[in-house]
């Protein structure tokens, strides 16, 4: 046998006897990395504390838990007509949130805006019931509208909070029904205060809360609360970009109705049984330009009044109507001679729609000073504001 066979041999056979009989020898140590391979994921660290979240994250946790069950989904159905006047039902969905233990819920009026049927449904995971619900009255100036359910136990109920301290920059989150998805809850911070907004119906709603919180359709009517679960605002409308679907979908600009309207409407209604919008009895006309120099008017202009309904509160203050008229356009016949609204609660008269945006910052009893132009000469005239139930 040559000498480098015999060594490889001795080599082998020296092997086999170490392996077979060392008395610590695990073979298993061996195969272990091979069959093992190390774990191809790592366990969650163990947090200590409440629930083991972060104070941000248990504070949207307790926000939602409690608010939740109080948040519900409205569904309206409207009927309309079609090419060939056939009538089919169009189903709406949004949100509402009840406000006590009674049953009674609010929501935005264009979410029930023409319908016959209103349904409500609960967000209790136990308890999806279903009701009918009842409108008891509207504030279309504001987009809101309370409902109420009969139900068979007492209801959960959000807490109502103060608009009229909110931050840009605080926290916010919304709770609603996007898109159907019921129960779903975002959070972001108050973009901004004070915005306009027109609303389908034309109206110009006014001293809206902005918010990044992710609003989409289905979510009118829902909650918008703060940092300490209160509601601070009802979830209204969105900018928003088109969804396959042609809804718009959230961008990150949402506009909430501030809560200290809502308070209003329910004061207004548990003390008098019904919702109203406050009146003034007269109809302007904006002049202003070439159209005031033809009418012998300042070229500031103003709103030219055209009409003073009897027994009206302008009529009682003292407001004067037209006492002639001229074509303008050659098409449109305005009433002259009567007073020009130059100013109204001291703010210059800067917009067409300057008497509307007034009106709505007011309710009936309230006090509108008017500063007027008669015959070349300057005079206030404060009148107190009626009131004209809403109709149903």
């Amino acid at each position: 046998m040559r000498p480098r066979s015999l060594v490889l041999t001795l080599l082998l056979v020296g092997a086999f006897w170490f392996t077979t009989s060392h008395a610590n020898w695990d073979l298993r140590r061996l195969v272990r990395p091979i069959s093992a391979g190390g774990k191809l994921w790592s366990d969650p660290v163990v947090a200590h504390g409440a629930g083991g979240f972060g104070a941000d994250e248990q504070n949207n946790v307790d926000i939602y838990k409690t608010n939740s069950p109080a948040t519900v989904n409205v569904t309206s159905v409207v009927y309309e007509r079609d090419f060939f006047f056939q009538v089919y039902p169009r189903k709406g969905m949004g949100s509402g949130f009840i406000i006590n233990d009674e049953g009674e819920i609010v929501t935005n009026n264009h979410v029930i805006t023409g319908s016959r049927n209103i349904t409500v449904t609960l967000s209790d995971q136990k308890d999806q019931k279903q009701y009918t619900a009842r409108v008891l009255g509207v504030d279309r100036r504001n987009d809101l509208a309370l409902l109420q359910i009969k139900a068979d136990r007492k209801l959960p109920f959000v807490h109502l909070g103060d608009s009229d301290n909110i931050l840009v920059g605080q926290k916010v989150l919304a709770i609603g029904n996007p898109f159907g998805l019921a129960g779903t809850l975002t959070t972001g911070i108050v973009s901004s205060l004070g915005r306009s907004l027109q609303n389908e119906d034309g109206n110009n709603l006014e001293g809206l809360i902005q918010t990044d919180a992710a609003i989409n359709p289905g979510n009118s009517g829902g909650p918008l609360l703060d940092s300490r679960g209160n509601v601070i605002g009802i979830n209204t409308a969105i900018y928003g970009s088109q969804t396959a679907s042609g809804e718009a979908g959230s961008i990150g600009i949402g506009f909430a109705m501030p809560i200290n309207r809502v308070k209003a409407m329910l004061e207004e209604f548990h003390t008098t049984g019904h919702i109203s919008r406050p009146t003034l009895g007269l109809q302007v006309y904006p002049v202003a330009g070439d159209l005031a120099r033809a009418l012998r008017l300042p070229a500031s202009g103003g709103l030219l009044v055209q009409s003073v309904e009897e027994n009206s509160p302008a009529e009682e203050a003292g407001v004067r109507g037209p006492t002639g008229s001229v074509i303008a356009g050659g098409v449109m016949q305005i009433g002259t001679g009567g007073d020009l609204i130059t100013e109204i609660d001291g703010k210059p008269v800067e917009a067409q729609d300057a008497l509307r945006r007034a009106m709505n910052q007011k309710k009936a009893g309230d006090k509108l000073v008017l500063t007027i132009l008669r015959g070349g000469k300057t005079s206030k005239v404060i009148v107190t504001l009626g009131s004209a139930p809403e109709a149903l």
